[in-house]
């Protein structure tokens, strides 16, 4: 129980929002932008592909297309994200 009390001591307030050191935080934003705007123009084409009036082996094999698309366009980003978060970490300890 003592360890759960000292973690939740130095947690910080949910409700306060998170300051990152003046050289991340553009980077931050920048990477989180670019994935939501990734993950918007993916969700907008299968969107497309689902009310085509193609036959659904069609639309089936051009989701699973787009699916395999939208994670390799992802990938960099999201590495570039982990070692982000990494640093962040590592600041902070």
């Amino acid at each position: 129980m003592t360890a759960n009390r000292e973690r939740s001591s130095i947690r910080p307030d949910p409700w306060q929002p998170r300051i990152y050191a003046p050289e991340l935080q553009p980077l931050l934003q920048s990477l989180l932008a670019t994935l939501a705007d990734i993950d918007f123009a993916h969700q907008s084409d299968i969107e497309t592909v689902g009310n085509s009036s193609a036959e659904d082996g069609l639309k089936q094999a051009t989701i699973r297309r787009l699916q395999r698309l939208h994670r390799e366009r992802r990938k960099p980003y999201v590495r570039r994200l982990e070692a982000l978060q990494e640093r962040i970490r590592s600041m902070a300890a």
